[in-house]
């Protein structure tokens, strides 16, 4: 499996507005073979109790949405 790294970015994209509001933002660190988003929250997510539901809730669903070939978000510190 390939999953662009652009095409990752661009939907991340999207998330970006939400995070940033509340003072925070997301970081593309690695994509897996096996089709798994690494990513590292930023700014005011990093930390925030709300961090693994933001992580779940919104920037998973939105990538297995647009990219069904994205099997699941992961975050790294």
């Amino acid at each position: 499996m390939n999953i662009e790294r652009k095409t990752v970015e661009n939907v991340l994209a999207k998330t970006r507005p939400m995070l940033q509001r509340d003072g925070g933002d997301v970081e593309l660190v690695d994509i897996t073979e096996d089709g798994i988003v690494k990513i590292r929250l930023k700014g005011a997510c990093n930390g925030c109790p709300m961090a693994t539901m933001t992580l779940k809730s919104v920037i998973e669903r939105v990538l297995k949405n647009e990219m069904p070939e994205v099997k699941q978000v992961q975050q790294v510190l």
